[in-house]
């Protein structure tokens, strides 16, 4: 018997029949193993091809139970994939719909050039109705997600179906500040997964005073996407720290390996097939888990680490702010310093001294921001996530332009930020 196919099909909009006809064949066995690549010539797409090599007959796909091989760069930004099996991506589903209480139709509105994308349609594959797909040719759009949502409710109505949905933090937000006009009508939803980023506990407190039910989830494309949900681990996956309070899964959703890179499969597996993650993390007495942030985002600023996710989560309570994200920048007298990169919301004025005084009664003194960065936008990476690296980029820039015009103030000694973490962290990554 041959090896089984590795097939490149393009994930752009506008693709999620083809995507659900592909994912049924390549799951039952009937057809090759899939490769979701961006449309259109591009240089992320040439490098994918050369990476992953698709319907290449010198390099055989690992195993004939791959039905998904996802496209992740993680932190290092070099391209790898995720070989993801057919029990693996039937297992995630099944345990997904368990979790939120029956299997629904779904609304996709997420990018299928990512495992959140992927794995709507694999769920709507194991409840047997299509997904009903935003339009998202020229990007996330309001009264487009309002329409396909009231679309989706009669339909799922008219099936005795519950209906579901899966978000990124930012579209959740926009959802939240559209105009009443607009007609979004979140409570037509029994569940929201909201993932690939932390989710502010803000956020989620104003979506449930909206009627939204919210559930955050974390994952990562080698766990077929959101494994915990609201910090309890999905039926047989396996939530533990090493001792470096780092992140380790296991269980039926854990992919198989990176596709033609056995060295990066060892080095991201422990000794008993788990999958160590590049997340720091705390377990609860009731076992829950939250989510502190990666350990190589941890900021060292005068000898004290600080954590970016638990001063992202205090901002998003600062009134004015609409989005944030924390970076350091070099800083010849205590190492790196704290800036945060924020988004005003509803045209507020953001100062550094006001955004200051709020947090200093909630976070370490080392981990309050010493310099500030306004923008338009956060920068985002495809997932939805903040593309720290460019955030980072920009606040150096503009930190580096006024240094000496505002000394920053001197640290006092503190408990690690790291501590005040677990307070202030909310469980979120990939849906």
């Amino acid at each position: 018997m041959s090896p089984r196919r590795l097939a490149a099909l393009n994930a752009g909009p506008g693709t999620s029949a083809a995507w659900a006809v592909g994912l049924a064949s390549a799951i039952d066995g009937s057809g090759p193993a899939l490769l979701p690549l961006p449309a259109g010539p591009s240089p992320m797409r040439e490098a994918l091809v050369a990476a992953l090599r698709p319907e290449d007959p010198g390099a055989a796909l690992e195993s004939d139970d791959v039905a998904l091989v996802v496209p992740t760069s993680g932190s290092t930004g070099e391209p790898k994939g995720a070989m993801l099996s057919a029990s693996a991506l039937i297992g995630s589903a099944a345990a997904t719909h368990a979790r939120l209480g029956g299997a629904g139709r779904w609304v996709l509105a997420l990018p299928l050039t990512h495992i959140a994308g992927l794995m709507v349609v694999v769920r709507a594959i194991g409840a047997g109705a299509p997904a009903f797909e935003v339009d998202q040719s020229d990007g996330f759009d309001i009264a487009r997600f309002a329409a396909t949502t009231a679309v989706a409710a009669r339909g799922a109505a008219a099936d005795g179906l519950p209906l579901y949905t899966s978000l990124v933090p930012t579209q959740l937000l926009r959802l939240l500040d559209a105009d009443p006009s607009a007609g979004v009508d979140l409570t037509a939803y029994a569940g929201i997964l909201v993932g690939a980023a932390a989710t502010p506990a803000s956020l989620l407190e104003r979506a449930a005073r909206a009627g939204a039910r919210v559930v955050t989830t974390y994952g990562m494309s080698e766990t077929c996407g959101g494994c915990v949900y609201d910090g309890q681990a999905l039926d047989g996956v396996v939530v533990q720290l090493d001792r470096a309070d780092r992140i380790v899964l296991g269980g039926p959703t854990l992919f198989s390996g990176y596709r033609l890179r056995p060295d990066l499969t060892a080095a991201a597996l422990d000794t008993h097939g788990r999958l160590v993650t590049a997340d720091r993390g705390a377990l609860d007495r009731d076992g829950r888990l939250w989510v502190l942030g990666r350990a190589d985002d941890v900021i060292i600023s005068g000898g004290e680490n600080v954590a970016p996710a638990a001063v992202e989560g205090a901002l998003a309570a600062v009134p004015g702010i609409g989005a944030a994200v924390v970076v350091g920048v070099p800083d010849p007298q205590w190492g790196e310093q704290v800036v945060a990169v924020v988004v005003p919301r509803d045209g507020a004025t953001v100062l550094l001294a006001d955004v200051r005084a709020a947090l200093a009664a909630q976070l370490p003194p080392a981990a309050v921001p010493r310099d500030l960065v306004v923008v338009e936008a956060i920068p985002v990476l495809g997932s939805g996530k903040p593309d720290r690296s460019a955030a980072r980029d920009l606040a150096v820039a503009r930190h580096s332009a006024r240094q000496g015009a505002h000394p920053s103030p001197t640290p006092a000694s503190a408990a690690p930020a790291g501590t005040a973490a677990a307070t202030t962290a909310t469980t979120a990554e990939e849906s």
